[in-house]
């Protein structure tokens, strides 16, 4: 081959069928480490390895295929629209819209728990998730022109949605008016989750949603 001849790179899934090293998030953490315990939320949380989590949208506005985007960049998504609700529906901040920013406080996150605990940091999200994930919540029924809570099981999709939301927003409030930086928060309420423990906020509102479950049983 002549040196003006244009060299062929191998393709991701060239490199990877002939053993070649994987993915490894921001470089550093890799996915594949990563167990999911919860088995009803096994095939909805997405650990496609990834260096960057972010598609580009690939996965919107198509009906249970955000299952297939990677988890950590769900929670990237959550903290972009954690801030201040405004509407009933709409959520806003400093952050809102801002991907690339979300992305690299969720790096330092990653690095400052890898340097705390010396956990892989997508583990600590993964089962942080599945203890602040509510198992059944309450919905209103109409009999005889009255309407009355019932206790329902609640679908894994959305036990992943309100536990991402029950983390971002409990980050966002300890944040608030704190000498923390919001990355200090985000990574105490992280553990916290990952442990637990009720002084995680995410943990308090699911421990809150399965209690009135329980008594409209």
């Amino acid at each position: 081959m002549s040196e003006d001849s244009p060299s062929v790179q191998p393709s991701d899934t060239e490199v990877e069928s002939h053993g070649g090293p994987p993915f490894l998030l921001f470089g550093k953490w890799d996915v594949s480490e990563v167990q999911v315990s919860d088995v009803g939320l096994a095939r909805y949380i997405s650990l496609k390895p990834v260096l960057i989590p972010h598609t580009s949208g690939r996965h919107a506005g198509k009906r249970f295929h955000k299952s297939h985007a990677p988890i950590v960049e769900r929670f990237v998504n959550k903290l972009m629209n954690a801030g201040n609700r405004k509407e009933k529906r709409t959520r806003t901040g400093r952050g809102a819209g801002k991907k690339a920013r979300a992305i690299g406080v969720l790096r330092r996150v990653f690095e400052m728990i890898d340097f705390r605990t010396g956990l892989n940091p997508i583990q600590v999200l993964v089962t942080a998730i599945e203890n602040a994930a509510p198992a059944e919540e309450t919905t209103r029924i109409s009999y005889g022109g009255m309407a009355y809570p019932r206790s329902v099981d609640v679908s894994p999709q959305r036990r992943i949605d309100l536990a991402l939301r029950y983390l971002a927003v409990g980050a966002v409030r300890a944040a608030h008016k704190s000498a923390k930086s919001f990355e200090e928060c985000i990574v105490d309420e992280l553990l916290l989750a990952y442990k637990n423990d009720p002084a995680s906020f995410a943990i308090a509102k699911k421990e809150e949603r399965e209690r009135v479950a329980r008594s409209a049983r």
